[in-house]
């Protein structure tokens, strides 16, 4: 796989989103999680991406457990700011302390020295995020970080974390059905020499084709809770027809729907945009590994944009509880 900047780091074109083996998408085996993360440094992957709240650490245990012998074959993400209360709710902490602690025992789950790139996972509306991104500087003067990373920011909010201390990546939903980061984030990024991660660069799977509507999914599935407007049945079926002439181009190009997805996104930058595809499944994780070898025509790139995006999409990304918390969202709503 070819490789493109993230900060400092070469990485490979595609990483890998690892959330999916511990939470998110319903039980996963650690087995076959294992043989994939494995089966990823030799397809060529070389940016992992994990976070403290994956399966309440379980997913940093998993990576330290299975990579650590071969930890200086790839840059290491993770993320703090998130974590399960005593019921189970997700809370959001910003603060210097809570981070600090959540990095240390990150970096004895996975089972290393240092972690390459360290993201505040989402924004405390509680505290400044000057005083996060501090923290997260401190953490880096230590040494047990190497780059700051912020998740699911707005540009003001970038602007201000980047005065208070360096920011390597943003890392935020993007795909052609969620384009929030072209509203100012992806041009702001490019402003200040830092890279794009785009998570969910398939659409939680509507991109593949293989995606099923809300009554066919169990329990423990974000699309049957937070994520779960656009796979309601009604906006599902009008959704889907627009996959139709998503195939025939996959088709016209020689390639799945999920590797023309990626493709696109790879498209938007040429050098500092890192999608990390999520998979539990081996031969979901190959065949995102060779999206990096296309090289899609500008006339089909354009013919995507007009095709799928946020206009043709029935249904919001997330609740309308949830949206209203995102501060990614302030983008195209305030000004910077």
């Amino acid at each position: 796989m070819h490789t493109r900047q993230l900060g400092s780091f070469e990485v490979s074109a595609i990483g890998l989103g690892c959330m999916n083996m511990s939470s998110g998408y319903g039980a996963a085996d650690d087995e076959t999680s294992a043989e994939l993360l494995l089966g990823a440094l030799d397809a060529g992957y070389r940016f992992f991406d994990t976070a403290a709240v994956y399966g309440d650490g379980h997913n940093e245990t998993l990576l330290g457990r299975v990579l650590n012998r071969r930890r200086q074959e790839f840059i290491l993400a993770s993320k703090g700011g998130l974590s399960k209360d005593a019921s189970g709710k997700t809370r959001v902490n910003g603060r210097p302390d809570v981070l600090k602690r959540q990095c240390e025992q990150s970096l004895r789950r996975l089972q290393t020295d240092v972690i390459d790139l360290y993201y505040l996972h989402r924004l405390d509306p509680d505290v400044p995020v000057e005083e996060s991104v501090g923290a997260l500087g401190d953490l880096l003067r230590q040494g047990k970080i190497r780059a700051l990373g912020l998740s699911e920011v707005c540009t003001a909010t970038l602007r201000r974390g980047h005065r208070e201390h360096p920011i390597s990546a943003v890392q935020s939903e993007y795909s052609l059905w969620s384009r929030t980061p072209e509203r100012s984030m992806l041009a702001a990024c490019e402003e200040l020499d830092i890279s794009f991660v785009p998570f969910s660069p398939l659409g939680r799977g509507f991109l593949t084709g293989k995606a099923e509507d809300v009554s066919c999914l169990g329990e423990g599935d974000l699309r049957t809770s937070i994520a779960r407007p656009r796979f309601e049945p009604d906006n599902f079926a009008s959704n889907s027809k627009l996959l139709g002439p998503m195939r025939d181009i996959a088709s016209q190009q020689g390639c799945s729907l999920a590797q023309l997805a990626l493709a696109w996104l790879l498209a938007r930058s040429d050098n500092r945009l890192v999608p990390i595809p999520g998979t539990k499944h081996i031969d979901h994780m190959r065949e995102n590994a060779q999206a990096a070898r296309l090289k899609l025509p500008v006339a089909v790139v354009e013919e995507l944009d007009q095709l799928i995006n946020e206009r043709s999409v029935s249904g919001t990304r997330y609740t309308d509880a949830l949206m209203a918390t995102i501060d990614s969202e302030r983008d195209g709503a305030v000004a910077d």
